[in-house]
Formats: structure tokens, C-alpha cells, sequence
């Protein structure tokens, strides 16, 4: 019997965990587990003292310059003592692992593990160090360019837009409003402020913070070059969305900016565009979940788009009383 093709596979933890034995030359009391599945998967490895995260990129997601470039910051960045999980070297010095998966050639890679934990609700000291380290990571990389994708109106607005194409009509009165969006944004908006690498998915769940309030950032999976306020606008909204009580969303915003100016001066127009900056990351994410629909099927749909996604877009847009786009709901 011919066995059918496959796009996606989990592999076997069991199966990872030797192999990562014998690549890392860990101890044989090391154990794997999946952790989560997602747009990469996500292993632990632990022998109950030492833990560490391994990284399985699906497959055609991520090239191995893309993820070469990827674990090359991070490196930097941990050179620097900036709070990172960083990557660990193989017996050999390599990096990046190849792994023949059932539906072709996927990568991996190990990394140190983040102590402490997700912490949804921050308090306002935890948003000052936030913003001091966001900030040093752009003080470190600024002007400074990585071989992977430039965030710009085309990548943010426009592609994303094409890629919800396939999923959703365009008659449809969210995709009418998100293509709307593009009127806001003139190319000059990505041109007139401090650029560099930017890590455009900071927000609580890819960070751990200690007891101690000491702070990693990981999964620099989207890590591209652009305007850095991508960064601050993308957590301010996240923030906005968890913090109901929009004065606790003021104060800890404050104290999050604060804590970035401490280090890294904000100009006017850069504090200006944080609302715009923060729209544009998130029309991005709605193109990669559709560019992803094998990870983001279980609610990707009609429903999704109107209830969730688009009313958080026009629920942030009012509280900024950012103009009404062009392209109204009624066409």
C-alpha cells in the first residue's frame, strides 16, 4: 500500500529526545515532551534539574538562513546580557539540526530554557523593566540589518490582505473594512523613524519573568528589520486588549514607556504612530493565520474575523479616535 503524502506531522517526543540525546551528548536521564504545537512545535527537554526548549520549525516555514539568522541575533543579544533564551551548540558547534519528517526536510534547534513565568496581568514595575529591555534590544540593533524580512506597508498591509484572500470573499464587510486599513498608511510611515531589527511579537506569552522580576524574551520567530515603534505599538496593544479597565491600561502603558525612554528616546511622530504601528502588526498576524490555516483552522472563519479580530481593530481605532478609513463596511 502506497502511503498517502503529509503536509504536517508531530513527532514523536520519545523518537526527539533520543536524537537530541545523542546530538547535545545529554545524559540518558533526559526526558522530552511535547509541549505545545502551534506555528512551530515546541519540546521540553528535562532531566528535572536542567531544562531545555526544543524548537521543531514546520515544515517550509522558516529557511535555514531565515533560522540561521534567527539564532545569529539571539546569540548577540546574549553576548551583550540581554535577557534572551538563547541557542545551545550541538557536540559538533552546529546550531541547526535536520530532521527527515514524513512530509519532507524540517529544522531544530535547542535553546536555553526562560525561567519563571507567563505573567498576564503585569504590574506596573514589570512594564517599566519590559520597556528598558525592548529598549536595549533596539539600542543594540539599531541601524543594523538581518537577512530576512523587512516590515514595510507591502509585508504588514498588503500581502496580508492577498493571503486573507483565499480564505474569505472580498465582499464580505471585515474584508472591505481591513482592506480600508491601507488608506491610513502612507509608505513615508515606515521611512520617517529609527529603524533596525525588531523582534514584532513581544508581548506576555513569549516572555518569563522571575520572582525576582528578572526578564527573558523568546521565540524570536518573526524577528525582521523595520521601524522599531513596531515593537512598542504591537505590546501597547496586547496591553490594551487584556486590561479592560483602560485607567490600569494608562498607568501601566506609562510605566512601560517610561521604562523605554530610560533608555532609548521615543520621538514625537514615533509616540504619535504607536496606534497606527500597532494596527499594522496586527493586519499582519490575521495574513499569517491565513497564510497558516493548518495551524489556524480551529477558528479562522467568518465569525472569527467579525467578532474577534476586526472588532479588537475598530475597538483600538476608536479609543485613539484614529480617522475612519475610506472604505466603509457598507462598500
Amino acid at each position: 500500500m502506497t502511503t498517502f503524502p503529509t503536509i504536517a506531522s508531530t513527532l514523536s517526543a520519545k523518537a526527539l529526545g533520543e536524537f537530541a540525546k545523542e546530538k547535545y551528548g545529554l545524559p540518558q536521564n533526559y526526558e522530552c515532551r511535547l509541549f505545545r504545537t502551534g506555528m512551530n512545535h515546541t519540546y521540553f527537554l528535562s532531566d528535572n534539574k536542567t531544562t531545555y526548549v526544543l524548537r521543531v520549525y514546520s515544515y517550509h516555514w522558516r529557511s535555514k538562513s531565515e533560522i540561521s539568522e534567527e539564532l545569529n541575533l539571539l546569540n548577540l543579544l546574549n553576548a551583550h546580557h540581554l535577557g534572551v533564551s538563547f541557542p545551545i551548540p550541538d557536540k559538533h558547534g552546529e546550531l541547526i539540526q535536520e530532521i527527515d519528517a514524513p512530509e519532507g526536510l524540517r529544522y531544530a534547534a535547542l535553546f536555553s530554557f526562560a525561567k519563571g513565568e507567563k505573567i498576564r496581568f503585569l504590574d506596573e514595575e514589570t512594564c517599566f523593566s519590559i520597556g528598558a529591555l525592548m529598549a536595549k534590544i533596539h539600542d543594540l540593533t539599531a541601524n543594523k540589518t538581518i537577512d530576512r524580512i523587512s516590515y514595510d506597508k507591502a509585508s504588514l498591509i498588503t500581502q496580508p490582505y492577498e493571503h486573507l484572500k483565499t480564505c474569505f470573499s472580498e465582499t464580505l464587510p471585515e474584508m472591505k473594512f481591513i482592506k480600508g486599513l491601507g488608506e491610513l498608511f502612507q509608505d513615508t510611515d515606515f521611512e520617517n523613524t529609527q529603524k533596525g531589527i525588531v523582534h514584532l511579537d513581544i508581548w506576555y506569552d513569549n516572555m518569563a519573568v522571575t520572582d525576582d522580576k528578572v526578564i527573558t524574551v523568546f521565540d524570536f520567530d518573526f524577528c525582521g528589520n523595520g521601524i522599531q515603534v513596531l515593537d512598542v505599538g504591537y505590546f501597547c496593544k496586547q496591553l490594551f486588549h487584556i486590561e479592560t479597565d483602560k485607567k490600569t491600561y494608562e498607568q501601566k502603558k506609562k510605566q512601560f514607556l517610561k521604562g523605554y525612554q530610560s533608555i532609548r528616546l521615543l520621538s514625537d511622530h514615533e509616540l504619535q504612530f504607536i496606534p497606527k504601528a500597532s494596527l499594522a502588526v496586527f493586519v499582519f498576524y490575521l495574513g499569517v493565520q491565513a497564510q497558516r490555516f493548518d495551524w489556524s483552522n480551529i477558528f479562522l472563519s467568518e465569525n472569527y474575523l467579525k467578532m474577534f479580530y476586526v472588532a479588537r481593530l475598530k475597538s483600538w481605532m476608536a479609543y485613539h479616535n484614529i480617522e475612519k478609513i475610506a472604505v466603509t463596511e457598507d462598500g
